[in-house]
């Protein structure tokens, strides 16, 4: 399953608890922008209304803009199609304090190459945990580093 795009930031500033496979409702000319790698999750977020999983705020910008709609909107609302099972955990997940869905990857699946995005159910980070975090990262790089510099 090659990645499309990855949500570097949710990764950051989120703790993820749970992850779901979802497939994503597009239109024709945007499953080829995504294919392409035009797809942008930074900000993007799920919500869930009238028993479906909506996904805002993900910009998917038109494959060719000169033979898009003229009233196309990159950052519309686009349905997450996941199992009935699944939505009700999540409804009821989602009401717990502080938890919230976010997308983490977008990448394609089988042989007819089906778009999928992966969303999380994810807890804030604190800006401590933030931190802790980016110490033990440098602390992994310079141990490689230093590493290196043996061999």
């Amino acid at each position: 399953m090659p990645i499309i795009t990855t949500n570097k930031r949710a990764y950051f500033d989120y703790e993820i608890l749970e992850t779901y496979e979802a497939g994503i409702e597009l239109k024709g000319f945007e499953v080829k922008a995504v294919k392409t790698g035009r797809i942008n999750l930074a900000g993007a977020f799920a919500i869930i209304k009238n028993n479906q999983i909506w996904l805002l705020n993900a910009d998917i910008p038109a494959y060719q803009p000169k033979n898009a709609p003229e009233d196309y909107d990159s950052k519309r609302t686009r349905r997450l199609l996941l199992k009935k099972s699944e939505i009700k955990n999540l409804i009821g997940r989602i009401q717990e304090k502080g938890l919230t869905l976010a997308p983490l990857k977008v990448y394609t699946k089988g042989e007819n190459g089906k778009i999928k995005i992966e969303i999380g159910l994810v807890k804030s980070r604190k800006k401590s945990d933030k931190r802790e975090l980016i110490k033990k990262r440098d602390a992994k790089r310079e141990c490689k580093a230093s590493m290196a510099a043996l061999l």
